[in-house]
């Protein structure tokens, strides 16, 4: 996916606001959940969204999303987002986002997700982190609250 910063998207200093940019990564993130999913998909959780670098009025924006794993109704998708300067080409690493999606009917229920089969070590490896974080996460909602 990719987007140009304009002056509605940014701060009094000409930079992309935080929020702006968390919420093209979550179209960006949505989309591909919903195309693995083959259906609808929504935002359950963000686990992380890390900001490396500002993005400036007038830069082009770079979004690619990934499936890291599926489980039974949900999938977690990293997001990695690129700033690009238009008359050199030039891109840095701005921002990168993990997002846990569930898979939904029409009704908004949850229904079951597509299994990932991943391919390659890397894959696996992505398999094996997202599963530790989604452990993490589940963990975090049993514990009592303050």
């Amino acid at each position: 996916m990719t987007q140009l910063v304009f002056p509605e998207h940014a701060n009094a200093l000409g930079k992309a606001f935080g929020g702006q940019v968390m919420a093209w990564t979550d179209m960006c993130g949505g989309i591909c959940a919903m195309r693995h999913v083959g259906g609808l998909a929504v935002t359950a959780a963000i686990d992380d969204l890390v900001f490396d670098r500002p993005l400036a009025v007038g830069d082009m924006v770079v979004l690619e999303a990934r499936v890291n794993a599926a489980f039974r109704t949900s999938l977690e998708v990293e997001v990695g987002v690129w700033g690009e300067t238009p008359a050199t080409g030039a891109r840095w690493k701005c921002v990168t986002a993990l997002f846990t999606f569930v898979g939904v009917d029409e009704k908004g229920a949850l229904r079951p997700v597509p299994a990932l089969l991943p391919e390659t070590d890397e894959d696996r490896a992505r398999v094996e982190d997202a599963t530790r974080r989604r452990a993490e996460r589940l963990q975090r909602r049993k514990a009592p609250r303050a």
